[in-house]
């Protein structure tokens, strides 16, 4: 059977665990945030402390950003939440992850438009 975009991101919704915006706000600095976007949509802000590695990226370079830069010990079991514009590309993103052997990955629902809407704020990216 043949999915469109939006069937096909409902389907691995299913599969994938996302977490609120409040859930986010309160576990922000226990998580590793990491921004999924492409590098023009980052104009208009970031979610503070998140790390950007466009979509496109994304599989080939989580771990040397783990390793490298975070110095994260524990790869595979690192809290990492991902977020798009509207949380489709962070749901198949994070299905990826799963697949990598990544085992505590989430997606922020409704991404960055979903946290500006609940009044969160948003941080130049430095």
């Amino acid at each position: 059977m043949l999915l469109t975009s939006q069937q096909f991101v409902d389907v691995i919704k299913e599969k994938i665990i996302e977490i609120s915006p409040k859930q986010l706000s309160e576990s922000a600095d226990e998580v590793v945030l990491i921004d999924v976007r492409e590098p023009q949509e980052l104009e208009g802000g970031i979610i503070s402390n998140s790390y950007p590695i466009p979509r496109g990226t994304l599989e080939m370079n989580i771990i040397a950003y783990l390793v490298d830069t975070l110095k994260v010990e524990d790869v595979s079991n690192a809290p990492i939440v991902l977020y798009c514009r509207s949380g489709a590309r962070s749901a198949l993103a994070t299905e990826s992850l799963k697949r990598m052997g990544f085992n505590n990955v989430s997606s922020l629902k409704g991404g960055i438009t979903q946290w500006s809407s609940a009044g969160y704020p948003l941080v130049e990216q430095s």
